[in-house]
């Protein structure tokens, strides 16, 4: 299936300013403190690393790289505190460029659906996880109505939401909505431990932890599921570690806690 995709990079004065490889010769000369072994590393001749570090240099406001003398190895290259403020940037607008365009891959090599996505503004909510659906069956049953949401080839969700809420955003088979969820909503565990902590209708579903990141009282993950969804859960860091929970985990969201935008 052909998939919407675009590379990212950032220029300055209509030329490349900051791209993956540059930002990664950057990161193995904080490494290594030395041109030489950071070219060494990128497999790259040193002139041509020189090349991009002394254009990334003229590009930048400040300069992103000084000079060390002295020491046992007679001196090397760093990093200044500025670089480390263009990588933050770079990687930061990297992550919402991702972002952009796993919206619209959603699309696929449906042009109508594309047309459709783009023809509306992007939701601005609090909740982590806004993930683009289509909406495979509606099933009423007076006051609430189940809808099943096909995220890709491999994942369903199903979100309850009311009859009066359905004719009021024009939703039908074959819409495209975002399904909303707050990242507190979702049950994260073993799968005994899930099937026993949820008395609601559930999309129970299983993924792999790609990203850990630990805070004072909780922990906040990403989970694949596919390769084109991930889920952000937050956890209690006390009862998580009680569940001594490996790279697979089992992530459960109740029907009720799935909300619907267009």
């Amino acid at each position: 299936m052909l998939k919407i995709n675009g590379r990212f990079w950032l220029d300055k004065d209509g030329e490349v300013y900051l791209g993956s490889g540059r930002v990664e010769l950057l990161r193995m000369i904080e490494k290594h403190g030395s041109m030489h072994k950071a070219a060494k590393e990128m497999k790259m001749s040193y002139k041509a690393a020189w090349d991009r570090v002394n254009d990334m240099n003229t590009k930048a406001t400040y300069p992103l790289t000084e000079k060390t003398t002295g020491g046992k190895g007679g001196g090397g290259t760093v990093l200044t505190a500025f670089a480390h403020e263009q990588i933050a940037l770079f990687e930061r607008f990297r992550e919402l460029h991702g972002e952009f365009m796993n919206r619209f891959a959603a699309a696929g090599d449906d042009a109508v659906k594309l047309a459709n996505l783009m023809s509306r503004s992007f939701l601005s909510t609090s909740a982590r996880n806004q993930i683009v659906c289509t909406v495979k069956e509606i099933e009423i049953e007076e006051p609430k109505c189940t809808l099943t949401l096909t995220v890709d080839n491999q994942t369903e969700l199903r979100a309850t939401i009311t009859k009066k809420s359905l004719a009021d955003m024009g939703i039908e088979t074959g819409s495209v909505v975002y399904a909303i969820i707050k990242s507190s909503d979702v049950l994260v565990g073993h799968l005994q431990h899930v099937k026993t902590n949820k008395v609601k209708l559930s999309n129970d579903l299983v993924g792999e932890v790609v990203k850990f990141q630990s805070y004072e009282d909780s922990v906040e993950l990403v989970i694949s599921v596919s390769s084109d969804l991930n889920i952000v859960a937050v956890a209690d860091k006390i009862e998580l570690s009680k569940l001594g929970l490996t790279n697979k985990a089992y992530i459960s969201i109740d029907y009720d806690d799935i909300l619907i935008g267009v």
